[in-house]
């Protein structure tokens, strides 16, 4: 009897040892897969990694006020050469569109120098490309699209010519007009510009929209493309001050209506007669198009994000 109660306590003593040894085994195990300290870290913004603008170049290409290859228009450069940082190794673009690190921002500089066929004035301004390799695909006020970006004006040049502002002006964000390929192809017309339905200009601080309305509305058909003042007239809003601080806007088209808003400012919308017989296709535009060709103006904007959506 004795040895068999000697063997039960050896037995036992043996399955406690084994069980410690499992448990420390165990505790071992889960010592080991316990994650790192480090993968709770944003990439994008721990240790010493660059943070650049929140600008996706996929459905942009940018204008600049220069003509480098001498064929007498502005330089462009279309989204594949701009995406995934590509706009960084284009000495061209380089003086004119730039990152500025110390606060994730891209940097969009002008000054009066080579100008559009439809225009006097010199920019540096992305331009919507829906589909990134062909410009006759836009979109309609009844597709509908909204534009929002974060932006402040870093500097510009003081207007001498006039009593009435203090510095030179700028656009900043467009809803531009085009005529469809299908109605240029109709009315065998070469050119399918339109005029721009909105435009966001920064007036001595602060930012004015002018919007396209009907001179008389109630022009109808054919008559509606006549894209001259006698047709479609500015009427203006002023939207607020900015100054030189950060701001952000937004611009929402649907049909018949337009709605802006310039950071959580109650929104202020059109809605109108002019807004319902649109007859253009459009895109959205973003930059720098400076309003004046004075010798030694200059403007310099940037940008923090852009988005648009339809």
């Amino acid at each position: 009897m004795k040895k068999i109660s000697f063997l039960v306590l050896l037995i036992f003593c043996f399955f406690c040892c084994w069980s410690c040894s499992k448990s420390s085994e165990i505790v071992d195990e889960i010592i080991i897969e316990e994650p790192d300290d480090n993968d709770d870290k944003d990439n994008n913004n721990g240790g010493n990694s660059v943070v650049y603008a929140d600008i996706d170049f996929s459905n942009w290409k940018v204008t600049l006020p220069v003509d480098e290859n001498n064929n007498g228009s502005p330089d462009e450069y279309k989204p594949d050469q701009l995406i995934n940082g590509g706009y960084r190794t284009l000495n061209a673009v380089k003086p004119f569109m730039y990152d500025d690190t110390s606060d994730a921002s891209i940097v969009f500089y002008t000054f009066p120098r080579q100008s559009t066929a439809n225009s006097s004035y010199s920019r540096t301004e992305l331009r919507e490309l829906i589909e990134p390799s062909n410009s006759r695909i836009n979109w309609s006020l009844e597709t509908g699209g909204t534009m929002k970006g974060k932006l402040k004006m870093m500097e510009i040049s003081k207007d001498n010519s006039t009593t009435s502002r203090e510095y030179h002006r700028t656009i900043i964000m467009q809803i531009h007009g085009i005529l469809s390929i299908a109605d240029k192809d109709r009315l065998g017309v070469s050119s399918n510009n339109g005029p721009p339905l909105i435009k966001m200009t920064w007036i001595d601080g602060n930012l004015w929209v002018y919007k396209k309305s009907l001179v008389d509305e109630t022009t109808s058909g054919d008559d509606l493309l006549d894209v001259s003042s006698s047709t479609w007239k500015d009427e203006k809003h002023n939207m607020g001050y900015v100054g030189f601080e950060e701001f952000e806007f937004k611009i929402t088209a649907s049909k018949g209506k337009i709605e802006l808003q310039l950071n959580n400012n109650t929104s202020y919308i059109y809605e109108d007669v002019s807004l319902a017989k649109w007859p253009f296709e459009n895109y959205f535009k973003a930059g720098n198009y400076l309003g004046t060709t004075a010798p030694g103006a200059f403007a310099r904007l940037k940008y923090y994000n852009l988005k648009v959506t339809h």
